[in-house]
């Protein structure tokens, strides 16, 4: 296994800066003490894209990519892939996101489907990389990946030098690794608190056991964050600096979804949870709220063809405008 680092992480803001965008702050008048990291903003719709790119562009000189994805990694490597003219090859699990499976086919990647949860899905985009050559990017469990999701910690601690706590969704454990590492490297005095599905805790259950614990496969409306295992990379990141994982009910997502579109905030249910778990659990002072993605439906309805590859959508390239 190799680790994430400090340097790792500092290497990754430079590698993907104008790649990715620096997602602003948000406040909204109904969430007092709260402020939003926009990564819904981000290219590609996700946070996702800050692991892919620094993931993708170290490798350098990449012709062929693979990668198993629940739908906003994936959306994150196609959309790179496409810039760099590599072929992209994307491995779905049972139940994934029909509409993400169907925009990623409309930028051109090739969609598989495994018969299974994230465990399997893995399992088969890793067999498809040995067996074509393909670069493998894990959606959570690689330590590029994880230093790209730790510049989102990078700026909004620079952003929120008072914030007391940073509430962060957590599936594969990737994005919570990372603002862990971040925290770590600025030797950062916040609390950080992973928040998790109340039907698939896994990160609650291995840190309870002190050991990788995985679980079947958890049913919600939070599909980014159906993940079986803490992954090799992030679980000892995160065993050595997060503060409290909490878990949050599908009802308690569906509030705090309604709360972020009642303000203009065009959230998927991933992207409500971090919410949810601050609203549910509370804080002190002033708390930061990663609001890691924003691919409903209606955004990804609107995708170009592969025949135009000059005409990437918003959703997948510039930032969301938002009314606050």
């Amino acid at each position: 296994m190799i680790a994430a680092t400090a340097p790792d992480l500092r290497a990754a803001a430079d590698q993907i800066a104008g790649r990715v965008l620096r997602t602003p702050l948000l406040s909204v008048p109904s969430l007092p003490g709260i402020l939003l990291k926009a990564e819904h903003r981000q290219r590609g719709g996700s946070f996702k894209a800050r692991g892919a790119a620094n993931a993708i562009l170290s490798a350098g000189g990449v012709r062929a990519i693979v990668a198993g994805s629940s739908g906003n990694h994936g959306l994150a490597v196609a959309t790179l892939g496409r810039r760099l003219g590599a072929a992209v090859t994307v491995v779905m699990a049972r139940g994934a996101d029909a509409a993400k499976a169907a925009a990623l086919t409309r930028l051109g990647a090739r969609v598989l489907r495994a018969d299974g949860g994230v465990a399997e899905r893995d399992r088969l985009a890793r067999e498809h990389a040995e067996r074509t050559g393909a670069l493998l990017v894990p959606s959570a469990d690689h330590e590029l990946v994880v230093a790209g999701a730790g510049t989102v910690g990078l700026e909004l601690f620079a952003d929120a030098p008072d914030a007391g706590t940073v509430f962060v969704p957590t599936g594969g454990g990737g994005l919570l690794a990372g603002v862990c590492l971040a925290a770590e490297t600025l030797s950062w005095p916040v609390r950080v608190v992973g928040v998790e599905p109340a039907a698939g805790r896994r990160y609650a259950r291995s840190l309870a056991a002190g050991r990788p614990v995985r679980i079947p496969p958890p049913a919600t409306i939070a599909d980014g964050l159906r993940g079986q295992c803490p992954g090799e990379v992030p679980f000892p990141i995160i065993r050595r600096r997060v503060d409290a994982m909490v878990g949050v009910t599908d009802e308690a997502v569906r509030h705090a979804l309604d709360l972020l579109r009642r303000n203009g905030i065009d959230a998927e249910p991933s992207g409500a949870v971090a919410l949810a778990g601050a609203l549910d659990h509370g804080f002190r002072g002033r708390a930061v709220v990663i609001v890691s993605g924003g691919n409903t439906p209606a955004a990804l309805d609107h995708h170009p063809a592969p025949a135009d590859p000059a005409l990437d959508h918003p959703a997948l390239d510039e930032p969301r405008k938002e009314t606050s």
